[in-house]
C-alpha cells in the first residue's frame, strides 16, 4: 500500500485563525475561553465558551459566496484554502490531477446557526417565508461540497458523522483512500460551529459543559485536575493536506510527517458515556498502533481526548494504561482542549495538527490548568508547561458519544 505524509495544514480555532497563530498559542499554553458574545447567554446554566475571535471569511473566501455559507462551511473553506496553500497546491497547474483530489470532513451537526434562524423564521412568519438557502446552508456534506466547489476537487467528497471522533475518522478514511490508491491528495479533517442557543442549551441540559468559571473562563477547561467540572464548548476547524509519499516526493513537497496507521471502535455500551473500563478506547489505540506497525513503546506523544469532564478523564487514562502497559507512564500526555475547549467535530481535526506540530517542531503543547490531578488521573499530563523534547511518533484520540473511538498515529518523516 502507499504511505501517506502530511504536507500542508489550516485551521481556524479559538486560539488561532492560521497554523501559525494557532502553534503560538499553544507554545504559549493560552486559552481561547471568554464570556459568549454571539447570543445573549445570561439565562444560561453556562455563559462562557472558546469562541473563534475575529473571523473575516473574506481574507480567503469571496463575499458574495461566504454569504451563502453557514459559519461552519465558511470555517471548512477558510481553513482548507490555509491548508492548500500551506502545501503549495494552491493557485497551482498541472500538479495534480482534480480527478484524484478528494475531500472528506468530519462535521459533528452542520450548520446550527442556519437551523436555528430558519426554525424562528418558520415559528414567526410561517411557511412561506423560509428562506430558500436553508438546505444548502445547514446540511453537513455542505461544508466539503463548498471545499470541493473552491478548490475543484473532483474525487470523492463527503461528511462523516461520528461525533467527537469525526475528524479523526475523517482522516482515517483519507489516509485509507490514498493507500489504495484511490486518490493522490485528500482535503482531510473536522469543522464545527456549535456556539449557538441550541448548542449550548442542549449540552446543558445532559450536563456535559463546564458552569463554574464564569468569574475566569479561561480556567474552565481543565483535563484530569480534580476540579474539572465539564468542557468548555469550542468550534472552528483543523484541516489537513494528505498526500501519498511519492506525489509529495515528485513535487518536492516539504513533509511533516507521515499518517502510519488508524483505528475506529465502538463501546456499544451507552449514548454519551464512555465504557466505565475504557476497554473500546484501548482497543482503538492498539489496532491503530498494529495498523502502522508500531509498538507502545515507540511513542513519545499522546493528544488525548481530554475533555475536562469527571468522566472521560480518568476511562481515558485507563484506556491509554492498558493500550500501553508500563510505557504509559514514560509517555507524555496531554490535553489541547485545555486551551482550544472541545471543538465537537473539528476537534481530531484542530488535535491532529498539534500532533503533526509536536513531531515537526520537537515540542509537547501542556495540559494548561491542571494544578492537582483528580482521582484516577495518574500519567504525565505535561502540565501547565509545554516541553522541548524530540518526538518520534505521537497519536491523537478522540471518544464521542455513542461510543465511538478513533485513534490516528503519526510518526516523524526521515526522508526513508
Amino acid at each position: 500500500m502507499k504511505r501517506v505524509v502530511i504536507t500542508g495544514m489550516g485551521t481556524v480555532n479559538p486560539i488561532g485563525n492560521s497554523l501559525g497563530e494557532y502553534w503560538q498559542s499553544l507554545r504559549e499554553g493560552r486559552s481561547g475561553a471568554g464570556p459568549i458574545t454571539r447570543f445573549d447567554a445570561s439565562a444560561f446554566a453556562t455563559t462562557y465558551a472558546a469562541e473563534v475571535k475575529d473571523f473575516d471569511p473574506q481574507v480567503r473566501i469571496d463575499k458574495r459566496e461566504a454569504r451563502k455559507m453557514d459559519r461552519f462551511a465558511q470555517y471548512s473553506v477558510y481553513a482548507a484554502r490555509e491548508a492548500f496553500e500551506d502545501a503549495g497546491l494552491l493557485d497551482t497547474t498541472g500538479v495534480y490531477d482534480p480527478e484524484r483530489l478528494g475531500v472528506i470532513l468530519g462535521v459533528g451537526i452542520g450548520g446550527f446557526e442556519t437551523i436555528e434562524d430558519s426554525i424562528g423564521i418558520l415559528l414567526s412568519k410561517g411557511p412561506g417565508r423560509v428562506p430558500p438557502m436553508t438546505i444548502p446552508k445547514m446540511i453537513a456534506n455542505i461544508g466539503p461540497a463548498q471545499v470541493a466547489i473552491n478548490l475543484n476537487a473532483q474525487g470523492p467528497v463527503y461528511s462523516l458523522a461520528t461525533a467527537c471522533a469525526s475528524a479523526t475518522d475523517a482522516i482515517g478514511n483519507a489516509m485509507r483512500h490514498i493507500r489504495e490508491g484511490m486518490i493522490d491528495v485528500a482535503v482531510a479533517g473536522g469543522v464545527e460551529a456549535p456556539i449557538t442557543q441550541l448548542g449550548i442549551s442542549g449540552f446543558n441540559v445532559i450536563q456535559a459543559l463546564s458552569t463554574r468559571w464564569a468569574a475566569d473562563p479561561t480556567k474552565a477547561s481543565r483535563p484530569f485536575d480534580k476540579d474539572r467540572d465539564g468542557f468548555l464548548m469550542g468550534e472552528g476547524a483543523g484541516i489537513l493536506i494528505l498526500e501519498s509519499l511519492d506525489h509529495a516526493l515528485a513535487r518536492g513537497a516539504r513533509i511533516y510527517a507521515e499518517v502510519a496507521g488508524n483505528a475506529m471502535t465502538d463501546d456499544a455500551n451507552h449514548l454519551t458515556a464512555p465504557h466505565p473500563e475504557g476497554t473500546g478506547a484501548a482497543r482503538a489505540i492498539t489496532l491503530a498502533l498494529k495498523d502502522a506497525g508500531l509498538k507502545p513503546e515507540d511513542i513519545d506523544y499522546v493528544n488525548a481526548h481530554g475533555t475536562s469532564t469527571p468522566i472521560n478523564d480518568p476511562v481515558e487514562t485507563m484506556a491509554i494504561k492498558k493500550a500501553f502497559g508500563e510505557h504509559a507512564y514514560k509517555v507524555a500526555v496531554s490535553s489541547t482542549k485545555s486551551m482550544t475547549g472541545h471543538c465537537v467535530g473539528a476537534a481530531g481535526g484542530v488535535e491532529a495538527i498539534a500532533a503533526a506540530m509536536a513531531i515537526y517542531e520537537g515540542f509537547i503543547p501542556p495540559t494548561i490548568n491542571l494544578d492537582e490531578p483528580g482521582e484516577g488521573c495518574d500519567l504525565d499530563y505535561v502540565p501547565n508547561t509545554g516541553r522541548a523534547v524530540p518526538v518520534r511518533a505521537a497519536i491523537s484520540n478522540s471518544l464521542g458519544f455513542g461510543g465511538h473511538n478513533g485513534v490516528v498515529v503519526l510518526r516523524s518523516w526521515t526522508g526513508a
